[in-house]
Order: structure tokens, then C-alpha cells, then sequence
């Protein structure tokens, strides 16, 4: 439920996107995605959070990261903290919850409806304080992929609940592992 003349702004969790659309089989057009929602209203800002490994000589992302730079998303970035767990995995630590939210609670006041890219639990609380400033509050993710990537308590707080899946024709494109900008988070498994 979109009206043309909201302001719209999208907060984007890299990496849960991506694994969400990882398990359902395809990859995001970031160009069609930023169209699309241009289409759904006046698209004020799209966020883009993601942590970067900065030890690495080569990460799969970086050309991701500077393409969204310079095609109209702003990026938002911290070093990924890099560890071995007790089973001996090599971990990686990127959460950026605490940057979204604050990139949200300062847009609120300027904008309509904030899209929030993610099914993170945690942001049923930023959800609620922006429902309380008026503003409404849309979560894309999906239930159709096992386990479902979105936290029943999110989904029940949100304006909208928008599955990722319904999206495909719209945003995504098949799976491509050679192609560069689809990679959208650490090759490593990211931990909150």
C-alpha cells in the first residue's frame, strides 16, 4: 500500500536481503529496485548498511558497495570485526541495527513511509517509534523460505508486510555466482 505522493525512504540490511534472496533463488537488480519504489512514490533517500572486511585484499562486495555509491544509494559502512569460534569457524561480526535506527529516527520527521529491507527482530522496537511519530512503516522479507527469514514480531508490527518473493519479477534476476555486484554481504558467515 503505497500513495504517489509519499516520502519514501528505504533502509536496506545488506546482508539479511541478500540471504533472504539468496534462499529463494535469485539476486537483486539494485537499479530496479530503486526504480521501483521511485515509482511507488518520491523517493527521498535509500540506505544501504552493510559491514566490509578491511583485512581482505579483494572482498566480493566492494564492487557492490562503490557501484550503489554512485548510483543514488547512500552507503553506509563499518569494519567487520573477523573471529574463530569455539568450533573453530572463522566468524565474522557486522551488525548495523544500531546504525539503521538511527538513520531512521533522524529521517522521521521528513518523511512518509520508511521501507525496511530486512526481517530482523530487532527492529520491531524502531518500527513502533516511528508508527508512534507518524510515520508508516513497510518490511520486506520473506515467509516462504525455510526457515522463514522474518521474525513474527516484526511482520505483526509493520504497516505492510511485502514478501520478497512477489517481488522477484520486479527487482531480481537469476543467480549469477560470477557476476560481481550480486554479491550483497561477507563470503563468511555473519553473526549479529
Amino acid at each position: 500500500m503505497f500513495y504517489r505522493d509519499e516520502r519514501l525512504a528505504l533502509f536496506i540490511d545488506g546482508s539479511n536481503l541478500y540471504a533472504a534472496a539468496k534462499s529463494l533463488g535469485f539476486d537483486i537488480d539494485y537499479k530496479l529496485l530503486r526504480t521501483e519504489f521511485m515509482r511507488r512514490g518520491k523517493l527521498l533517500r535509500a540506505f544501504y548498511y552493510t559491514a566490509l572486511l578491511e583485512n581482505d585484499e579483494y572482498s566480493p562486495i566492494r564492487p557492490l558497495v562503490d557501484w550503489l555509491n554512485y548510483n543514488g544509494f547512500t552507503m553506509v559502512t563499518k569494519p567487520a570485526k573477523e573471529y574463530t569460534d569455539s568450533m573453530g569457524r572463522k566468524k565474522v561480526k557486522g551488525n548495523m541495527d544500531i546504525e539503521l535506527a538511527v538513520n531512521a529516527m533522524e529521517l522521521a520527521p521528513h518523511v512518509d513511509h520508511m521501507v525496511i529491507f530486512s526481517g530482523d527482530g530487532d527492529y520491531r522496537p524502531l518500527a513502533e517509534s516511528l508508527q508512534r511519530q507518524g510515520v508508516r512503516v513497510s518490511v520486506v522479507s520473506t515467509i516462504r523460505s525455510q526457515p522463514p527469514m522474518i521474525s513474527d514480531d516484526l511482520r505483526r508490527q509493520a504497516d505492510n508486510f511485502i514478501e520478497l518473493d512477489e517481488l522477484r519479477d520486479v527487482i531480481g534476476r537469476p543467480m549469477r555466482p560470477d557476476d560481481e555486484h550480486t554479491a550483497a554481504a561477507p563470503t563468511t558467515e555473519t553473526v549479529d
